[in-house]
């Protein structure tokens, strides 16, 4: 089935089952899109550059960072308030982490582009990752559903190592895991009910078609587009469709969003109702986020914690509000 070249799906490459999933893509699809074109072109970029929604901010038109000489650490700000943290310093009390990244490097070739990240997001939480081009962002989320392998560290998710799961565990993770591109991968052959239902049939077999249909129908009263439920893709706006996207990525419930860039493109009104989507969805589903954006008004409404990548590190990590106000030179350049 052709897809739409304005719509990327989540991703693998192994089955239309994984196509399906919340985190199932097509190698061949993942390749020529948007997100999936980051480890090519950060690699082919003196500067790292990454794929083409990984523009500069509004507020911050700058250039990408230029990388460290070899073997100098990277840096981190020199603001006190907003030091990197472990799990436990930032929220104490709410249980271990979700997801767990420690020490993930990656390169390619002679280009470095995650030079030892750590992480961390708790169950529930929205956490924000800022960075310019280059500075590794749609690369770590790769890495966490396994399109990309770290040269060394870790990454853990729900408990478990990602590096130690077999090939079918590893895509039974997956499906608990969604992730949503910088456009929607629908099918353009299909309608809007058949794009959302094309998911449950591949890995719910036993459900009805009663079922299917009220689920779908539910999700699109989640992203308040009932009505174009038989309608085609084309027909609907680059919104209706990012919308869309975003109902059938959760349409398996899945424990984790990964968003890469998820109002590129869109009006100022519609970029804001895609985030007060996320934040709903979190609500709703007790979901935990990631959020890759250049859009400070997205990073404002939807982040619980936010970290900031620099130099294929975490350079800083605090609130909207505490970054805003920082005196950092670097920091500046998203807000002013």
């Amino acid at each position: 089935m052709k897809e739409q070249n304005n719509d990327t799906e989540p991703i693998d490459n192994a089955s239309s089952d994984e196509a399906a999933s919340p985190a199932g893509k097509a190698a061949s699809d993942e390749a020529a899109s948007p997100a999936g074109k980051a480890a090519s072109d950060e690699a082919a970029s003196p500067a790292g550059k990454a794929n083409s929604g990984e523009g500069p901010s509004p507020a911050g038109k700058t250039a990408p960072d230029e990388v460290s000489p070899p073997g100098t650490p990277p840096p981190t700000t020199p603001d006190p308030n907003l030091q990197p943290t472990e799990p436990g310093q930032a929220a104490s009390g709410r249980g271990e982490p979700i997801i767990i990244i420690k020490g993930v490097c990656k390169s390619f070739g002679d280009h470095n582009v995650l030079r030892g990240v750590d992480m961390y997001v708790y169950k529930g939480e929205n956490l924000v990752i800022l960075g310019k081009s280059g500075s590794g962002k749609s690369v770590l989320i790769k890495c966490m559903v396994g399109l990309e392998t770290p040269d060394s560290g870790a990454i853990e998710i729900f408990g478990q190592d990602i590096s130690r799961l077999s090939y079918d565990e590893l895509n039974a993770m997956r499906i608990r895991i969604g992730f949503l591109f910088q456009n929607s991968a629908l099918y353009d052959s299909m309608t809007v009910r058949e794009n959302l239902a094309f998911p449950l049939r591949q890995h719910k077999k036993t459900m009805t078609r009663e079922k299917i249909d009220a689920i779908s129908m539910e999700m699109l009263e989640n992203v308040g587009l009932a009505d174009a439920i038989d309608q085609m893709p084309s027909k609907l706006s680059g919104g209706q469709n990012k919308r869309i996207g975003l109902a059938r990525t959760l349409i398996l419930r899945p424990q984790i969003m990964l968003y890469d860039e998820p109002t590129t493109g869109l009006d100022t009104g519609t970029a804001r109702e895609i985030s007060e989507l996320i934040c709903k969805m979190k609500d709703k589903y007790k979901i935990s986020s990631i959020i890759i954006t250049h859009d400070m008004p997205c990073a404002k409404l939807t982040a619980d914690r936010i970290v900031m990548l620099r130099d294929g590190a975490v350079y800083a990590e605090g609130s909207y509000e505490e970054l805003e106000r920082s005196d950092d030179e670097w920091i500046k350049t998203f807000f002013y």
